[in-house]
């Protein structure tokens, strides 16, 4: 194990842990600093992109959208969104057809209004709202808007009775799956509850090349962790790359601006106030901010990062 492990490893989180403790888990495997970059539910599974190292600093500019496949059954409500909480409505004879219900996703997708649910991790007053559930206390919550991207019935079922459907989601960071299932059984006057969750892709991380606990004790402990981590500058290649002199790399790396008289390559099409990435030689230097400058753009580092071996 090694503390200079840096890079963004792709876990598949097993139902039953939190965020939180996969993270720990990583963390005592590789030695490195580690945080995830979107908390998952502890009863959902999939994919958990955690960073090492230097990649923590790269968590707030990775792309926050998500990916889902999620059964909901409807007929059944409950006070927290999913079976898991105390049912609060059941209609055993719900009658619910695919046909309604496909019919009823257009109308969620693209912008959306949101009421984090009393069991997210959101904070309120210094606390978690889920700690506040566990108090059996419930306090108004302000709405947040979110992205669907897309929205999909995969097939059509039914669980103990109850019609149940299987969906695709496509979302941005900060959606809550169980809140959509609520909302679409309100819509449809049945009540709706989410029955299980799955991670299917979080920005460039994908279900098919997640990797479990497991693993990733027995690469850490070959010494093979290397060959299954994205380094930082690829998971920033959402960033348009600006090519530095090499004899502007250390005035970058001290965190000045970036001049154009210092830039090699410029892709085109750039404007002010775009997030770039400054490289040198396949190097990630910094991200930065495009600036007017009389001679063109100049780039404004936000994070410097130094090139590890």
């Amino acid at each position: 194990m090694t503390s200079t492990v840096h890079g963004l490893l792709n876990v598949l989180k097993p139902p039953g842990m939190t965020s939180h403790d996969v993270v720990a888990r990583v963390r005592r495997l590789t030695g490195a600093k580690a945080g995830h970059t979107g908390t998952l539910d502890p009863a959902a599974a999939g994919v958990l992109p955690v960073c090492l190292g230097q990649a923590t600093r790269l968590i707030e500019y990775l792309p926050g959208d998500k990916k889902y496949r999620a059964e909901v059954v409807f007929g059944i409500a409950t006070d927290s969104g999913d079976m898991l909480g105390r049912p609060v409505r059941r209609d055993t004879d719900c009658r619910i057809t695919r046909r309604q219900v496909e019919q009823a996703l257009p109308g969620f997708c693209g912008r959306v209004e949101q009421v984090p649910p009393m069991t997210s991790a959101v904070h309120y007053q210094g606390q978690r709202l889920y700690e506040l559930a566990r108090r059996g206390l419930e306090v108004e919550r302000p709405s947040r808007l979110v992205h669907i991207y897309s929205l999909e019935l995969v097939e059509w079922y039914s669980v103990a009775g109850y019609p149940a459907a299987l969906l695709d989601v496509h979302c941005s960071a900060g959606t809550y799956i169980r809140t959509l299932c609520q909302d679409l059984g309100e819509n449809l006057g049945c009540g709706a509850a989410l029955n299980f969750l799955l991670r299917t892709a979080a920005g460039f991380c994908h279900l098919s090349g997640a990797l479990t606990l497991e693993e990733i004790a027995r690469l850490a402990g070959a010494g093979q962790l290397s060959r299954v981590l994205m380094g930082p500058g690829e998971a920033l290649a959402h960033l348009p790359a600006v090519e530095v002199k090499t004899a502007a790399r250390n005035s970058v790396l001290s965190g000045a601006p970036l001049y154009p008289a210092g830039v090699s390559v410029l892709p085109p099409g750039l404007q002010e106030g775009d997030l770039v990435r400054l490289v040198e030689r396949g190097w990630l230097l910094a991200v930065a901010r495009a600036a007017g400058h009389e001679r063109g753009l100049m780039f404004v580092a936000q994070k410097v990062f130094a090139p590890v071996e």
